[in-house]
C-alpha cells in the first residue's frame, strides 16, 4: 500500500477501467478540456475582498484543497454554462443530499485507508485496507442506484449518471467488490480458543465448549430483586495493538495461512482500487456544495442570487440588486441591513465614473462589479436578481495603497508605475477597476494625470469602473457614463450608498458636513459674538 501527504495529491493509488464513456471526465469540466489551476490567489483578489470570500466558502472543506478552483478564471462561455447548469441540479435537495452521503462516506473510506498508514502490524494495515475497499464498494453503489433514480438537465451530472452505471457493470469493478466479499467472508469464519495459563497464552483451533455465563446466569436468577448494577468491564478498541494481541494474531495466522495469504495478496492485486474519475468527481463537487452552502444563509436572509449570462462577443453589461457578497456576510451575521445597486454598460459604454462624497459607497461598488464578474466567470450564481456580464481575460486592480516608512519611492510616484504596469499589460477584453488614486497630487495635476490614463483605457476599448473625485473624467466621451453615490435630500450629512447613473453635481458636500458639525458661517458667528 502507498501513501500520501494529501488525500487527493497526485500520488493517491486509483484505478481507470477501459470504459468507453469519453463525455464524462470531470464534474467541473465538459469533455476532456480540463485547463490548469493555478495555487495562488490573483493579484486584484485582495483589492476586490475576494480573499476573505473564498476564505469563507472554503473554510471548513480544507481537505479537498477548494481554492484553486475559485482562483482559476474559466478560459470559456461553455464551461461557464456547463458549471451553471451542475450548479442548478445540485440545488434540488434531493440530488443534493444523495451527493452529501456520497461525499460522507468517501470521507470514512479515507479515514480506513489513513488509519491502515498509520498501523504498525501488517495484517491489522490490511484488514483496515479492506474496510476502506468495503466501505468505497459500498459506497459507489449507492451513489450508483441513486443517482439512476434521478433526472438531470445538466451535463455534468447526466454524464456521471451514465459512467457510474458502465463502471458498476465493469469488470474492474466487479471483480474488487467480489474478492472484497469473499475475503471477508473467510475471514468471518475465523475461530480459535486461547488458553491462558499464568503467563502464557496458547492459541488453538477453536472447539466447542458450553458457555459458562448461561450456567451462572439461570443459577442466580433465583436471587435477582428488581434492576441490578451491571458489573460487566467495558472492552476499549485502541487503534494499535499491542504486543499480547499481536502475538496473538500472528499465532492465528499459523492457524489459517491461506486466508491470511489470500488478505495480503488482496491488498497487493487491489493497491489502486480508487477509480481516477470517482476521485475527482469527490473532490470537484465540493466546489459546489461549499458555494451553495455558502450562499444559503443570504438567501434565507432575502438577498437575491442569479445565474449570469456571460458572453464574449458583447461588452454590454448589466446587474440588478447587486452586493459586495464579503460584506454581506458580514452585515447579515450582525443583523444590518444591505444595500442593493444596480449597473449598465450599453452601446458603445465601456466605463463607469462613480463620484460622491466620501464614505458613500463608491469602492464598495468599484468591489461588486469585480466579484460578480469573477463569480460568473468561474460559473457560480452572483449577487443580483439578473445579470448580464463579459467574459473577460484578467481583472485589473489600481486601488490606493498607503505609503510605508521603508519605501524608497513616493505615493504618486507608486501611483504611476503601477499605472503603467497595469495598461501595458491589460488587452480590449480586460476589466481595469480604480479606486481614487493621484489623492496626494495637487486638483489639477491629478485631473491631467486622470485624463491622460483614461484616455488609454478608451483607446483599449476596456471595460473600466473608476471612482474618482476628479469630475472632469465624466466627461470625456460618450464612452463614459456618470454615476453617484447619493445623500439623504432631507439630510445631506447621511448616506444612502445607494449609486445611481447621474451627472456629477460638482458638489463636495461640504457644507452638509458644516452643518453636522455646527462650523456653518452662521453657527460660528453665533458663538463668537459676545
Amino acid at each position: 500500500m502507498s501513501s500520501a501527504t494529501h488525500p487527493f495529491a497526485d500520488g493517491v493509488p486509483v484505478q481507470s477501467p477501459a470504459i468507453p464513456l469519453d463525455e464524462f471526465h470531470s464534474i467541473l469540466f465538459p469533455g476532456q478540456r480540463r485547463q490548469p489551476l493555478i495555487s495562488l490567489p490573483p493579484p486584484c483578489f485582495k483589492d476586490l475582498n475576494l480573499d476573505q470570500i473564498v476564505d469563507a466558502i472554503t473554510a471548513d472543506r480544507e481537505e479537498y484543497d477548494l481554492k484553486p478552483f475559485f482562483y482559476s478564471h474559466l478560459e470559456d462561455p461553455d464551461t461557464i454554462r456547463y458549471r451553471q447548469a451542475v450548479m442548478r441540479d445540485l440545488q434540488a435537495p434531493a440530488v443534493r443530499a444523495v451527493v452529501e452521503v456520497f461525499a460522507g462516506s468517501m470521507r470514512a473510506m479515507r479515514s480506513h485507508r489513513e488509519q491502515a498508514q498509520k498501523l504498525h502490524h501488517p495484517r491489522q494495515q490490511e484488514r483496515s485496507f479492506l474496510e476502506a475497499v468495503l466501505t468505497y464498494c459500498d459506497t459507489v453503489i449507492l451513489l450508483g442506484r441513486e443517482l439512476a433514480s434521478l433526472a438531470f438537465a445538466s451535463r455534468g451530472l447526466a454524464g456521471l449518471q451514465r459512467y457510474l452505471a458502465h463502471y458498476l457493470a465493469s469488470e474492474a469493478f466487479l471483480t474488487l467488490e467480489r474478492d472484497a466479499r469473499h475475503l471477508l467472508d473467510a475471514l468471518g469464519q475465523v475461530t480459535y480458543s486461547m488458553l491462558i495459563r499464568d503467563n502464557r497464552i496458547e492459541v488453538r483451533e477453536y472447539t466447542p465448549t458450553a458457555d459458562i455465563s448461561i450456567a451462572i446466569d439461570r443459577t442466580f436468577e433465583k436471587f435477582r430483586q428488581g434492576e441490578v448494577r451491571d458489573y460487566l468491564a467495558q472492552f476499549h478498541e485502541w487503534p494499535n495493538m499491542n504486543h499480547v494481541e499481536t502475538a496473538v494474531l500472528d499465532m492465528v495466522a499459523q492457524l489459517y495461512p491461506e486466508t491470511f495469504a489470500g488478505q495480503r495478496a488482496f491488498c497487493t492485486r487491489h493497491e489502486r482500487f480508487i477509480d481516477q474519475r470517482l476521485r475527482d468527481f469527490d473532490r470537484e463537487v465540493q466546489f459546489y456544495l461549499a458555494y451553495l452552502s455558502h450562499i444559503e444563509p443570504l438567501q434565507a436572509a432575502g438577498l437575491p442570487f442569479c445565474y449570469p449570462g456571460v458572453r464574449d462577443d458583447d461588452k454590454a453589461v448589466s446587474a440588478r440588486d447587486t452586493f459586495d457578497l464579503a460584506l454581506a456576510g458580514k452585515l447579515v451575521k450582525s443583523g444590518s441591513e444591505l444595500v442593493c445597486n444596480d449597473f449598465e454598460l450599453s452601446g458603445k459604454e465601456r466605463i463607469l465614473m462613480v463620484s460622491g462624497p466620501n464614505q458613500g459607497g463608491k469602492t464598495t461598488f468599484a468591489r461588486l462589479f469585480g466579484q460578480v464578474h469573477h463569480l460568473a466567470c468561474i460559473g457560480c450564481p452572483v449577487p443580483g436578481s439578473h445579470a448580464e456580464l463579459f467574459h473577460f481575460d484578467r481583472i485589473f486592480t489600481l486601488f490606493e495603497k498607503q505609503e510605508r516608512p521603508g519605501d524608497l519611492r513616493g505615493k504618486l510616484q507608486d501611483d504611476l508605475l503601477r499605472t503603467r504596469d497595469i495598461l501595458e499589460r491589460a488587452s480590449g477584453r480586460s476589466l481595469i477597476l480604480i479606486n481614487e488614486i493621484f489623492s496626494s497630487t495637487t486638483a489639477a495635476d491629478a485631473a491631467f494625470l486622470g485624463q491622460k490614463i483614461m484616455r488609454r483605457v478608451i483607446d483599449l476599448d476596456a471595460i473600466c469602473v473608476c471612482v474618482t473625485f476628479i469630475h472632469e473624467l465624466a466627461e470625456m466621451g460618450e464612452s463614459v457614463v456618470s454615476m453617484m453615490s447619493c445623500v439623504d435630500p432631507d439630510d445631506p450629512s447621511r448616506r444612502t450608498f445607494r449609486v445611481v447613473r447621474k451627472p456629477a453635481d460638482r458638489l463636495s458636500y461640504a457644507l452638509s458636513i458644516a452643518r453636522k458639525h455646527r462650523l456653518t458661517y452662521d453657527c460660528v458667528k453665533e458663538r463668537v459674538q459676545p
